[in-house]
Parts: structure tokens; sequence; C-alpha cells
């Protein structure tokens, strides 16, 4: 039967649609489009499920007689009572005609078709337009290793931001098993039903192998979001943040503060953009050849980063930097920020409490981004994957590339366009323009770079 994933509070009644989402309330929430206001919605169409009852089954929100008394004044846990997703039809089935021909006998037909000639999979099926979101709940959100079950409201809260702004379906799948050959075979036999893969809040280094070798195994996009929508944001910011103070990558040197699967993705990917040099710094200090302690990406990643040789802590390296990219979650001391080279540019990501307080970092930065959306310039992760994917799955890719992810990078940069400015080096998740440019952009990409089938 074919189906799309809803959120069943959408607006609407039964099968009403809302083609145009809420308008974002932007920089300064006026009522114009562009940076600011109510005018840009998301992009995608939501469709309703209607009442409490909907398709989602029972949404009431009495509290249950086990729960905490404050969870039922909870508004996080009154938004989550029965999840946040669910399953409709996208076809009518009113009387036997109908019922003939969604199933059987008419879908035998169809059957026998893709038997036949399997691309047509991608014509007579949902494959074509969903992603299986897959974790197995090891580096969920700063909650670290929480487990698959206690992963679902993040997973879901990612299909549904798929749908939401990109128009993509997506059905979360966690996993009970942390065994990378586990999770690889899973995920392999699960793929037929999917056009695209999202890995998600998978633990490093475990995270780089499961996604290399479902690149291998796979002819369907495999994308970690964790890394590489991470740094597809980051690039977009730092070549705006470039721009506006008349630099170009090629010009900066940067310092990355944390060796996981985001700042491993970050340096490889300024690194192909054409960075003038960046350093990676862990626990223990700078990533470099000399030392003896580094696992195998980390090995890999000394000899590719650090041009420069520097050795030691995270503070000296930062003595003279152009760029501060944090995603550790430690915190960085102000002297250290104060040593960066004049016109720096800091962005502490870490969520919920930046590596480095934004008004500190002001006082040294020239642009200053976070990870969080009640400060200017946040680097959110969900400005790239679904017109990633949109735009992937638009040409029924074969892959993600580099090429199609700087593409996407360059596409989020442009959208700013004229508007850029210190606090505006990349657009809210709200512009409606960014899913439509990043998908164009990167189907051109896939295009170009001949991994496209259609």
């Amino acid at each position: 039967m074919a189906a799309e994933i809803v959120n069943p509070r959408s607006t609407g009644a039964g099968a009403g649609r809302d083609d145009g989402g809420d308008g974002g309330s932007g920089r300064g929430g006026g009522a114009e489009s562009g940076r600011g206001g109510t005018g840009r919605g998301v992009t995608g169409s939501v469709r309703g499920a209607g009442s409490a009852q909907g398709a989602g089954g029972v949404r009431g929100t009495e509290r249950a007689q086990d729960e905490p008394f404050d969870q039922a004044f909870d508004p996080a846990f009154a938004l989550h009572r029965g999840g946040k997703m669910a399953i409709r039809a996208t076809v009518p089935i009113r009387d036997k005609d109908d019922l003939s021909l969604a199933y059987t006998p008419g879908v035998a037909k169809v059957c026998s078709a893709i038997a036949d000639r399997p691309e047509l999979v991608h014509d007579y099926t949902w494959k074509s337009q969903v992603v299986a979101v897959v974790t197995d709940g090891t580096a969920v959100l700063g909650l670290g290793d929480i487990g698959p079950e206690a992963s679902l409201p993040v997973m879901e809260g990612k299909a549904i931001l798929f749908k939401q702004f990109g128009g993509v379906d997506a059905v979360p799948l966690a996993l009970a098993t942390t065994d990378t050959d586990e999770i690889v075979e899973t995920v392999v036999r699960l793929a037929p039903s999917f056009g695209g893969v999202n890995l998600e809040d998978i633990s490093a280094p475990r995270c780089f192998e499961i996604e290399r070798r479902l690149q291998e195994r796979l002819d369907i996009p495999v994308f970690h979001d964790d890394q590489h929508g991470t740094a597809v944001v980051t690039l977009a910011a730092l070549r705006n943040a470039a721009k506006l103070t008349g630099r170009v990558l090629g010009d900066l040197r940067a310092v990355i503060s944390g060796a996981g699967a985001a700042g491993v993705a970050i340096a490889r990917f300024l690194l192909e953009a054409g960075i003038g040099d960046v350093a990676v710094a862990d626990r223990k200090g700078l990533v470099s050849p000399d030392r003896g302690d580094l696992n195998d990406v980390k090995r890999e990643l000394a000899g590719l980063t650090n041009r420069a040789r520097l050795s030691g802590s995270l503070e000296s390296a930062l003595s003279g930097a152009d760029v501060f990219i944090g995603v550790s979650g430690g915190t960085v001391p102000e002297p250290a920020i104060a040593s960066m080279a004049p016109g720096a540019f800091v962005f502490a990501m870490a969520n919920p409490n930046p590596e480095v307080h934004p008004d500190i970092a002001h006082q040294y930065a020239s642009v200053v981004a976070t990870g969080r959306s009640d400060y200017p310039n946040q680097i959110n992760n969900v400005l790239a994957f679904p017109g990633i994917f949109a735009g992937a799955l638009q040409v029924r890719a074969s892959r993600i590339t580099e090429g199609m992810k700087i593409a996407a990078a360059d596409a989020l940069a442009d959208v700013v366009g004229d508007e850029l400015a210190a606090d505006y080096v990349i657009p809210s998740p709200f512009d409606e323009r960014v899913a439509p440019a990043v998908t164009a952009a990167v189907a051109a990409a896939a295009r170009a770079e001949g991994v496209a089938r259609r």
C-alpha cells in the first residue's frame, strides 16, 4: 500500500493538506520575506491526520496513571504523547473497486512488472521518496549511549524534519545492536524498501566504518548526518564569514575542538573545499603524527591535517588562528579566544552550552555562530540534510559525493545573498528558499558527477 509519513498533529482535518507550512520568525520576526519574517514558510507539504484520534490512534492528553505528576504539565511530554508521526494512505479505498486496484488482484500486475524490470520499483512504490533513519542509540544528542528505545523521540523528530523541510518521507529504525557487522547486515537487508539511508547518532569511531561499508554494498545514498550535515552547514557559514570580511578559505587557519564524527568530517570537508590549514584537538591535545595513542581514524586524520605541525594543547593552537570550530562540548578559556587573529570567526557549536559563551566570543571575533536557536547564526543540520536527500532522490543518485555536498554548502551560502551581515552568515531553517536551493544544487551536481540515474 502506498503510504507516507505524516505528523499526526498537522493542521487540517482528515486528508487535509497544508502546502506552505508555518512562516518562520526569522531574525527579527517581521512580516517581510527574506531574512526576517513570517512571509517565508517551510517547504514540503504536511498532510493532516485529522483529530486527536486521527491515523495515529489515541493521542489524548490525559495523564497516565503511572506518569510522574510534573510530566503531565510539561509541554515536551504533552507533544510527544503517542509519538510525533503516523502513516496514512495516499490512495482512497472507498469500495471494492478501489480495493481491487490497491490490493489484489490489481497489485499483482505491478508486482509482476517489477519482477521483470526491477527499476520500476522506483515508479510504482514509495521507495524513491523514502529514507531510513537508522540508529543504535549510542550517541544521542548530548545524552550519549541511551539505547535504541530512548533514541526514538529523536529519530521521530528527524523523520518529521525530513518531511517538513524537504518533502521527503522517512522511517525511524532504532536497532537493538551496537555490533558493527550486525548493523551493516541489518541495513543491507532492509535496503530494498528505501531510496536512501540516513545514519544518525551512532558513536565514533564505529560510525565511520558503518557508513563506509554500507556505501560499498548499497547502490543508494548512505549519509551520516552527524558527520556530513554538520560539515555542509559549517562550510556554508564559513564561506559567508570569509566573504563578509574580504577573505577566502585559502587564507584561513582553523582549529577544531573535538575529533569525533562531526570534528573529523568537518576537517576533511574543509580541506576538500580548500581551507588554508586545519588542526583538530581531542581530549589529549592536537591530533598529530607524533602521538602514539591514535585510532585508525585519527591516525589518518593526522596525516591530512595540521600542515603547520603544531603540537600541544588546543589553547596553544588557537594563538593566531583565524577560525575556532567547537563540536566537543568542552570549555575554551577566554584568553585562548583572545589570542586568535584579529577579525577571527568563532563557531562554538556545542549544544546547549557552547564551548565559549557568545557574549565573550563577540569581544574578540568578527563573526560568532552557535548550535543554538536563540542566538544568531545557528549551525543547524536541518538546513542541509532534507535538501541533500531530496536532490539525491530526485535523480535517483547511487551515492552522495563530495561534490554534491560542496554544491549543497555553496547553495546554502548563496541563499543569504546581499543580506550578508555579521549576525546573518547562514539562513534560518524556516526560510523557504533553503530546501529548493539545496535540492536543485545537489541534483545538478549528481548529474555532473555521473551518479544520477534519471
